[in-house]
């Protein structure tokens, strides 16, 4: 009898668990920074007309450049940063992730290093893993801003292929200022480094914080990515894009990218989102009213609170923030244990969830007996 078989698994890889955050069926899901509203009735209308019109043509393959969708992301850009992208410096995948997997492909790879700023995005090192990059990270400083002098240092001295800056970052939800993006940059393309600024959740920052594609014309290394999953409710549908400074970045991504990537159903439904920005951008001004709203009532109940331009708010600090993140699951509220320990990070929801969770946090803290909280009522709809 033939031994029981063993998958070649590749030794870095084994005993490795997925990526992913729990998908809990709970009253209030506030763990993984979705668009708590559901899609607009004549938006879901039209994209149920596009799919419909796509489907007629599924039999062939898509547009693989997605040059449709490349030029309408760049007109969208132009109306939310006034700055005019052209297709050729767009690019679009399944999601940021796939094209972060794409510049970590193009630019990365076995003897290429890429560097951060910890804490970030988690899924930053997996990108270096699977690509057989070496990653590094420096720490930021207490309030979770960039040490420049530091982290310009780190560029000049360990010459990496790869700077990842993240803004607004996440967990922590902080900005950085353009200043800091320029001083990074200026250091990266001294050494012939590519500066990635991940501005997944760009739509959200406040008013006056500008974005890093003002800066695309003074750095031929700088990428931008994006994405529509948060601020356009579709993290269902899966589409990415980056905006870069030099076409042969472009180029490049096509070399890497797998074939006929990105299909004709995500590029209709993309397409069809671009045309209800307007719809689109009122949940967007709600969520930042409830962010702003729910990190004042955090600080009055004397919690720390991370400034945030995302739809999230990292708070703290906790003894064992274990005990609260499953005190509030029992109470309905499910939010993330990310970040530096002691931290815990929950996504902005509907006014209704937001209440649910000040209503839970209260009475985890032993400050509520479960009547309702005013400040999360049906009168005020979760607003202050």
């Amino acid at each position: 009898m033939n031994a029981p078989f063993t998958p070649p698994i590749r030794e870095d890889l084994v005993g490795i668990q997925s990526y992913g955050a729990p998908q809990l069926d709970v009253p209030a899901r506030l763990n993984v920074n979705e668009n708590p509203f559901s899609l607009p009735p004549e938006l879901t209308r039209a994209m149920g007309e596009a799919v419909a019109a796509a489907a007629e043509h599924l039999n062939r393959y898509p547009d693989r450049d997605a040059e449709r969708l490349r030029r309408a992301l760049g007109i969208y850009i132009e109306e939310e940063s006034g700055v005019r992208v052209p297709a050729s410096r767009v690019w679009a995948a399944n999601g940021s992730n796939e094209v972060m997997h794409h510049l970590f492909l193009a630019f990365g790879g076995p003897g290429r290093l890429a560097i951060t700023f910890d804490p970030t995005y988690s899924m930053y090192p997996e990108y270096a893993r699977d690509t057989f990059t070496a990653y590094e990270t420096f720490p930021r400083r207490a309030d979770f801003g960039i040490d420049v002098p530091d982290a310009v240092d780190a560029v000049l001295t360990r010459r990496p292929s790869l700077v990842l800056l993240t803004s607004p970052n996440n967990p922590t939800g902080t900005a950085l200022p353009a200043g800091d993006i320029r001083a990074i940059a200026t250091a990266a393309l001294a050494v012939g480094a590519m500066v990635i600024v991940d501005e997944a959740y760009a739509e959200f920052r406040h008013a006056g914080v500008p974005s890093a594609v003002t800066l695309l014309a003074d750095y031929p290394n700088l990428v931008v990515t994006r994405t529509m999953s948060k601020a356009f409710a579709l993290a269902g549908a899966r589409l990415g894009y980056a905006l870069v400074a030099d076409p042969r970045v472009v180029d490049t991504l096509k070399v890497v990218r797998l074939p006929y990537h990105l299909s004709g159903v995500t590029q209709a439904v993309a397409l069809a989102a671009l045309d209800h920005v307007d719809v689109l951008q009122a949940q967007v001004a709600l969520l930042r009213e409830e962010r702003d709203t729910l990190a004042g009532w955090l600080v009055e109940q004397g919690l720390t609170v991370s400034p945030s331009d995302a739809n999230f708010i990292l708070f703290g600090t906790f003894e064992d923030r274990a005990v609260v993140w499953q005190a509030l699951l029992d109470r309905g509220v499910l939010i993330r244990q990310t970040g530096p320990d002691g931290w815990l990070r929950v996504s902005i929801g509907t006014p209704e969830e937001n209440g649910m969770f000040r209503q839970a946090l209260l009475q985890v803290l032993g400050r509520a007996d479960g009547t309702p909280d005013e400040s999360g009522s049906d009168d005020q709809e979760g607003r202050e």
